[in-house]
């Protein structure tokens, strides 16, 4: 494995510095196409925004897909009052009630979203949560016009600053956008990893937008590569805090390895990948959590249903604090997570004999 933890933490953290809001993600995109380019043999990039990455193996082999999503949650400014004050929408899970006092990246500029002074507020509103409608972005103008000068203007993106942490003497860190920047650097690892080895098919690692408002990226991609068999590399909330009934709700931790999500809200996991993926991490010595979560999706509820249906397996890393500008996440996940994918990439050839769905 070239990377080491340090390395893919740096990776993260640069990667997670850089504002992607759905449907705003070319500076991400860029930011990996540049360093995918030297591992493939083919780098395009779509209409949409999708990022593909082909190396190419054996002509008579199967053709693998693995993918993350670039898109962070984030909102779009709606309106520019006179006074320069911005409101917004939402685009993703962004809470209400993490919004108040932070700030944010919008159009390039720093701004926060303003609050009443508390000594202001009743004590009914000190203890209630403002929603998002009743928000607003100060980026230090006093017009509309100062704020038009500085080239923002409606429909603008919105994502939350906040640098990547890590935790003193740990292996675990935190910041805002790790879903799913953590899986991007996976796919950048994992591809420098393979460089120069003669696969058993085709490799086409995929990054998509716009999965935080519909998983609309990974629709379109999933079309256009056809694949014979999907991997999705995504995060997955956690149940080990002490505000989850996690034994009982989310029996998953981070830091125990990756998640193999087997239901979610709109997919069932392909048996066959189901079997695949567990094999090969239990020949490997990796550690993994097998977890139903019917309250969220990736991108596997999208790719399984193109085409003539995609068999597709889903490994996430298991983060904390998930849709909040201080996602946690423990590095030794990443670590196994990457291992796992490197050790499936090997058996490329024998991913036909997992795929048929009657015996």
């Amino acid at each position: 494995m070239p990377y080491t933890k340090d390395d893919l933490i740096q990776l993260t953290s640069e990667l997670c510095r850089i504002p992607g809001a759905p449907g705003f993600e070319h500076d991400v995109v860029a930011w990996l196409a540049d360093r995918f380019e030297p591992y493939a043999d083919e780098i395009d990039v779509d209409r949409m925004g999708n990022l593909y990455a082909l190396r190419r193996g054996d002509p008579e082999g199967p053709a693998l897909m693995i993918s993350a999503h670039s898109d962070e949650i984030g909102g779009v400014v709606r309106a520019i009052e006179p006074g320069g004050f911005l409101r917004f929408n939402k685009l993703g899970g962004v809470l209400d009630a993490l919004l108040v006092g932070r700030r944010m990246m919008v159009g390039g500029h720093v701004g926060v979203v303003g609050v009443k002074a508390g000594h202001a507020q009743t004590e009914e509103e000190r203890s209630q949560v403002q929603p998002y409608t009743k928000l607003y972005i100060d980026v230090g103008a006093d017009s509309e016009a100062e704020v038009r000068e500085m080239g923002i203007g409606v429909g603008d993106p919105v994502t939350y600053v906040s640098d990547v942490w890590r935790f003193t003497n740990s292996d675990r860190f935190c910041g805002k956008g790790l879903d799913n920047r953590i899986g991007c650097v996976v796919l950048l690892a994992l591809l420098e990893s393979v460089h120069g080895t003669e696969l058993g098919g085709d490799l086409h690692a995929v990054v998509t937008v716009q999965e935080e408002v519909g998983l609309r990226g990974a629709q379109v991609a999933a079309y256009r590569t056809n694949p014979t068999c999907a991997i999705v590399v995504d995060t997955i909330p956690c149940g080990d805090t002490p505000d989850m009934d996690g034994d009982k709700t989310l029996p998953i931790g981070i830091g125990r390895g990756p998640a193999f999500r087997l239901v979610s809200r709109r997919d069932v996991m392909h048996a066959g990948m189901k079997r695949l993926l567990m094999e090969t991490a239990e020949a490997e010595g990796i550690p993994y959590q097998p977890v139903v979560h019917d309250r969220s999706t990736t991108d596997a509820s999208a790719i399984h249903l193109q085409r003539e249906g995609i068999p597709t397996g889903v490994i996430t890393i298991p983060r904390r604090y998930s849709h909040t500008p201080v996602e946690m996440a423990d590095v030794n996940d990443v670590v196994h997570t990457l291992r796992l994918l490197e050790a499936l990439v090997e058996r490329m050839g024998e991913l036909e004999g997992y795929l048929r769905f009657l015996a």
